[in-house]
């Protein structure tokens, strides 16, 4: 059967499931912990925090398949299925036999993979009768899908953006504006436990976990609100399962099995969201698919990181994970990885990734940014410089398929465009681009901080 060089299902092929990877799971992913009494969280204590629908996806280990809603769906419709690509033109540019296919997220105006959940948070905290919801952002690409999914479901959307990409990313920013979110950037002094990592960090550009730290605070003290987040969670990547979902049956359909499965690697919903079903086979038995994680080598979580109980934020406010972690005090380089920025990595990843059901590689920014060129040129789309770490780790396998005369099939996640991040590319090109890696003394001193459990 000839392959076309874009596989579109129709609507009714579309999931009306979510698929929970947990459940075929034989070890368990840690639970999170409460900081205080070191005992699992409770329903009501996360609920106080999370929707309460939210909640239940996330501590459930067993449901495999979640119908997903009607109200969800219809919004899906709007974008999804989303197109399984034959990078025909990438294959002949590197004469490789390999078979190369993406799975591309990119086709909203967010621009990324992030509306799939967003849609479900927004739907679930409007179901509760919320006023709104507060989040982080990294790169922008959460923040640009949550304000769009609360502007369709009349809710307030509060987003602290890591202040290094608050001030890289201008136009994220107003995007969200456009969508009616307000954007604070972050460590800001808005915030007790802004103005605390402010004290003790002058001059910081901002990560991930401390604005996770001052969504979260928000939160708590303004009565009808709740706290959402963009990657890591299980609730995440139950709902991001729909990629994956939609990928295999768009394969299925056509005969295609993949030998290796390639996703960028920074909390782990895309990552999550693309492997699930595919890891379902695997763990139950039926199939075999290699699987690698794609990280930066500013922020190697999973390649340098230690699996052990951390917090999910810089403030020490939120509960204890059990994760491959860099400690949550770890504030990454001020570079271009965007969204891959996190100090962990998602629970349920961190645990396949310790049973060895998954590996993992770091890959260095500028060699990141010529994959990304490389690709754009040939496939005529500008990926995102988070999607482009899956760009190298994808021709760098298909170059050794080359080299040794293999004809293997290659998938992998093209989570979202980069029209947003021109400064990054201006900065490449104009070779102000560097390679910062951090050292192991640098790695050690944060592990050290890592709380006793």
């Amino acid at each position: 059967m000839e392959i076309p060089y874009k596989i579109y299902l129709s609507e009714a092929e579309m999931p009306r499931y979510w698929y929970n990877v947990r459940a075929d799971m034989q070890t368990k992913p840690a639970p999170l912990l409460n900081p205080v009494t070191g005992k699992p969280m409770t329903v009501e204590e996360l609920s106080g925090v999370f929707c309460e629908e939210l909640v239940k996806q996330e501590l459930d280990d067993d449901t495999r398949f979640y119908p997903i809603p009607e109200d969800i769906l219809s919004f899906y419709r709007m974008y999804r299925p989303s197109p399984l690509v034959r990078a025909y033109c990438l294959e002949e540019k590197l004469k490789t036999p390999a078979k190369i296919y993406y799975k591309f997220e990119g086709n909203n105006t967010s621009g990324s993979h992030k509306l799939n959940s967003a849609v479900a948070q927004a739907y679930y905290a409007k179901m509760q009768g919320l006023k709104g919801v507060t989040t982080e952002t990294g790169a922008g690409q959460w923040g640009t899908a949550l304000s769009m999914a609360c502007s369709y479901f009349g809710l307030d959307c509060r987003v602290y953006m890591v202040k290094v990409s608050y001030e890289q990313k201008p136009f994220r920013r107003e995007v969200m504006k456009v969508y009616g979110a307000s954007v604070t950037p972050s460590p800001s002094d808005t915030t007790a436990v802004g103005r605390k990592i402010l004290a003790e960090h002058p001059g910081t550009t901002g990560s991930l976990g401390c604005a996770i730290s001052e969504a979260v605070e928000t939160a708590v003290s303004n009565p009808g609100y709740r706290y959402v987040l963009g990657s890591v969670l299980n609730q995440v990547l139950l709902h991001q399962s729909v990629i994956g979902v939609e990928t295999k049956i768009a394969m299925d359909k056509y005969g295609i099995k993949p030998d290796v499965i390639i996703g960028c690697a920074g909390g782990g919903s895309n990552l999550g969201g693309l492997i699930a079903p595919f890891m379902g086979e695997k763990l139950r038995g039926e199939a075999d698919y290699r699987f690698v994680a794609v990280e930066p080598a500013s922020c190697p979580s999973l390649t340098r990181g230690v699996y052990a109980y951390d917090f999910c934020d810089t403030g020490a406010v939120c509960p204890l994970a059990k994760m491959y972690t860099l400690g949550s005090d770890f504030i990454p380089a001020p570079n271009h990885a965007g969204g891959l920025r996190y100090h962990g990595m998602s629970p349920v990843l961190s645990e396949l990734y310790h049973q060895g059901m998954l590996e993992a590689v770091s890959v260095p920014q500028t060699a990141v940014f010529e994959a990304a060129e490389a690709f754009a040129r040939v496939e005529g789309i500008l990926p995102a410089p988070e999607s482009s770490h899956a760009i190298k780790a994808a021709m760098d396998e298909a170059i050794r398929c080359r080299e040794t005369g293999e004809a293997k099939t290659i998938l992998f996640g093209l989570t979202g465009t980069g029209y947003f991040d021109l400064v990054a590319y201006e900065k490449f090109h104009d070779r102000q681009m560097d390679d910062y890696v951090p050292t192991d003394e640098e790695l050690a001193r944060y592990a050290a901080k890592l709380p006793k459990v």
